[in-house]
């Protein structure tokens, strides 16, 4: 009996964190979804020419930086898939939250200097790995571009 309590407490913490873990994630997904909404009248793109109408417009560069970590559940869901081989389908959700997230920090940035376009907007993203101190890592991604004030 005494030799199924890790194996039976492996199984509830995995348990745990896969309610958990989605339950945050669902959360998170419906906040980023109301705050989308607050810059739905302002041009995002990923264009390097500015239109000829915003030629004449002021230009700063705007950034925007998140950090998702990960929990216990995707990085076991993770580790059997790297030993069985194929795309690690539970880090998709991870990368897809931290590029709205980052996006809307970027579109914050912009906010602030009355900006009505952020032109050329680019993404540089980073994997933290967390194996070496037992750690679970997570994903940061950081948005920039160029908001445009016309």
């Amino acid at each position: 009996m005494e030799s199924l309590f890790p194996i039976v407490f492996a199984a509830v913490l995995i348990l745990v964190s896969l309610v958990v873990g989605h339950i945050i994630e669902a959360l998170h997904f419906r906040r980023l979804a109301q705050q989308e909404r607050e810059y739905e009248s302002m041009l995002v793109t990923n264009l390097k020419t500015i239109p000829p109408q915003a030629a004449h417009a002021g230009a700063v560069i705007v950034v925007g930086e998140a950090v998702i970590a990960t929990d216990y559940f995707k990085v076991f869901a993770a580790g059997l898939r790297n030993l069985f081989g194929g795309e690690m389908k539970s880090f998709i959700s991870l990368q897809n939250r931290a590029r709205r997230q980052a996006t809307l920090r970027m579109l914050e940035d912009a906010k602030r200097y009355g900006a009505r376009a952020v032109w050329n907007v680019r993404y540089e993203t980073a994997t933290i790995q967390g194996q070496e101190n037992q750690k679970a890592g997570g994903v940061e991604i950081i948005a920039y571009g160029t908001a445009l004030v016309w």
